[in-house]
């Protein structure tokens, strides 16, 4: 399945570039790389300067760009739950 507006929040986000917009850490604002591993509740994000962040979340609000270029902004509330989980929620 293509990545899309519409169904961003049943994808994986490993390999996707992503930016904070807004996070209630504010050293984690304008934080931007690719997302290297993904959790329940977290992310891993890898910094242009090879530095890996791990982020909540639910505290934030993110800017994801798809492969065909299209960005998205998301609440992190949107994306909570494993990948496969959230995977799960297209049958139900």
């Amino acid at each position: 399945m293509k990545h899309t507006r519409k169904n961003i929040f049943y994808h994986e986000l490993i390999g996707l570039y992503v930016r904070i917009l807004e996070h209630t850490d504010p050293s984690l604002v304008s934080v931007s790389g690719i997302v290297v591993d993904e959790t329940l509740k977290t992310f891993v994000i890898e910094t242009r300067d090879g530095h890996r962040k791990r982020v909540l979340k639910e505290n934030g609000v993110y800017q994801f760009r798809l492969p065909s270029g299209e960005k998205v902004i998301i609440r992190g509330s949107q994306i909570l739950g494993r990948p496969e989980d959230r995977l799960k929620n297209i049958v139900k």
